[in-house]
């Protein structure tokens, strides 16, 4: 089953690359994609603890180091908040998740239909890069 979510994972992230959804911290490149939670299956949320609902997303965020061969994952500290264009924010309770070499940030927030969000994020890890994610994302509720 956590080989379903780690193809899920590398699927977010391969399509996103395309597009350019990472910004280099120093010595960090940080890979972000943010998406529906329904586009998880039933079985891997569960085993993550992550809810599916149409009016909730996920926002997944990982790290790689620049400085080592092959940009292997690192830890960090990451925090943050979403605010959506009437100024309601909502704080991100990010959750690390180790699977073999992989490590994975995920944030679960609610969505309404149509709804611009902007993310502000902090990240630090430590000597190799502390900095500022900033981006915005429209998104869509599941009917």
């Amino acid at each position: 089953m956590k080989t379903w979510f780690t193809a899920l994972l590398i699927c977010c992230f391969s399509v996103p690359s395309w597009a350019g959804q990472f910004k280099t911290i120093k010595d960090i490149e940080v890979h972000y994609s943010a998406f529906n939670s329904t586009f998880l299956t039933p079985e891997i949320a569960r085993s993550y603890k992550l809810k599916r609902s149409s009016h909730l997303a996920i926002l997944n965020i990982s790290l790689l180091d620049m400085s080592q061969a092959g940009k292997p994952a690192t830890a960090g500290k990451i925090s943050g908040i979403a605010k959506n264009l009437i100024g309601q924010s909502r704080q991100l309770n990010f959750r690390e998740i180790q699977e073999g070499d992989a490590i994975y940030y995920l944030a679960e927030f609610s969505i309404s239909e149509e709804e611009n969000i902007s993310f502000n994020i902090d990240i630090d890890a430590g000597n190799k890069g502390k900095g500022t994610l900033k981006f915005t994302q429209k998104f869509y509720v599941e009917e």
